[in-house]
């Protein structure tokens, strides 16, 4: 008899055991497992297309149904492909349905288009259930009007509001549009679903595009949070006020170049906010970081000056001004990264270079595929 021998790497090997032989599915030759490095969560989306057929793949989707709250979301900020002993699986499950589930920092869309991938790859049905129970997650947590919230179930405080801050919102919309286009990995998606995907990317879609913040009849960019009523820009913590953003708008920008026939409405808000992004960008100035073993972390951050490095946005610009602002905890808007604490200018970003490929390589190709020149 043969016995086959899934998810596993092969050689060719001339060997029996007597009358039972170890076979691959598609010959009948000894399957040889060799051991397979472990992934991060942090790479699980970056593996080539069979990887997600492996036994490490399978491992890590099993890691996470045990993270899966009942409610079909996920949390955030958790390898959650590290290997779990017994008491590892207990914790974890005890703790499932206490976390919150989000869409900030990549939470829940990217655990559903894990899945899809695996339960292509293997066809494993503990696999598609996950996956709808995320996937159906995702469009009930959908505004009414389009736009996600950043915690569903609502959480009263900035996390009410319509979320871009981390790419959260375009995370979620890259998804439903790929599943409701029907490609691979997401050909086994129900009609049904597919429809109601499809309707909350064009209601997502109307949201981006009145929220595109206007001054002085000019579309410029978006601030990383709206509200979800009247979609005027809003705070989230103390140190992120209301702004126009030089790294949230980036990824909308993209999100709103991939559709393949874009409206004259769609091509203005491109248009408005690529304007915006060259018009903002800061040239002679650079940011080093510093060792210093006086500072808690042993090192700063420090901008200098230096007419040949590339330019530069702030995550931060005033509305109207566009003034670059630099926020401490305490709330109060400077001018200057080195007039804000310590903490927070080695601890988050202030300054960056988010719109430099996209204003190099994907906006001039944008252009061109569209035939409107270089």
């Amino acid at each position: 008899m043969s016995i086959t021998v899934p998810y596993v790497r092969c050689q060719v090997l001339a060997f029996l055991i007597g009358s039972v032989s170890l076979a691959v599915p598609g010959g009948g030759e000894l399957c040889a497992q060799t051991p397979e490095a472990p992934v991060s969560w942090a790479r699980a989306m970056d593996q080539a297309p069979d990887w997600y057929g492996s036994s490490e793949a399978v491992r890590i989707a099993d890691n996470l149904l045990l993270y899966q709250h009942p409610n079909g979301g996920w949390g955030k900020n958790i390898d959650m492909a590290q290997p779990l002993d017994e008491a590892g699986r207990a914790r974890v499950r005890a703790e499932s349905d206490t976390v919150e589930t989000l869409i900030d920092n990549g939470a829940t869309h990217t655990q559903v288009a894990y899945l899809a991938r695996v339960y292509s790859a293997t066809g494993q049905e503990r696999f598609r259930a996950a996956f709808e129970r995320g996937f159906d997650f995702l469009l009930e947590a959908e505004y009414d009007r389009g736009g996600w919230p950043m915690i569903y179930p609502l959480k009263s405080g900035y996390y009410e509001h319509i979320t871009f801050n981390d790419n959260s919102m375009i995370g979620v919309m890259r998804l439903l549009r790929d599943a409701a286009a029907g490609g691979t990995p997401y050909g086994f998606v129900d009609a049904a679903r597919r429809d109601r995907a499809s309707a909350a990317v064009d209601r997502g879609l109307r949201v981006i595009l009145d929220a595109q913040i206007v001054v002085d009849g000019v579309r410029t960019a978006w601030c990383a949070q709206h509200d979800a009523v009247d979609l005027q820009p809003r705070p989230a913590r103390t140190y992120e006020l209301v702004s126009l953003s030089g790294g949230e708008s980036v990824g909308i920008v993209e999100y709103l170049m991939e559709i393949e026939r874009p409206s004259d409405e769609v091509i203005a808000a491109i248009e408005g906010a690529v304007r915006w992004l060259n018009a903002v960008k800061l040239t002679g100035i650079a940011v080093e970081t510093l060792r210093d073993p006086a500072l808690p972390r042993g090192y700063d951050r420090v901008v200098v000056e230096n007419p040949d490095a590339p330019p530069l946005w702030a995550r931060f610009y005033e509305i109207g001004t566009n003034r670059p602002m630099f926020v401490g905890r305490d709330g109060i808007v400077r001018d200057r990264l080195a007039d804000i604490e310590h903490e927070r200018r080695v601890g988050y970003s202030y300054l960056g270079t988010w719109p430099a490929r996209m204003l190099e390589t994907t906006y001039p190709a944008w252009r061109a595929r569209l035939g409107r020149g270089g």
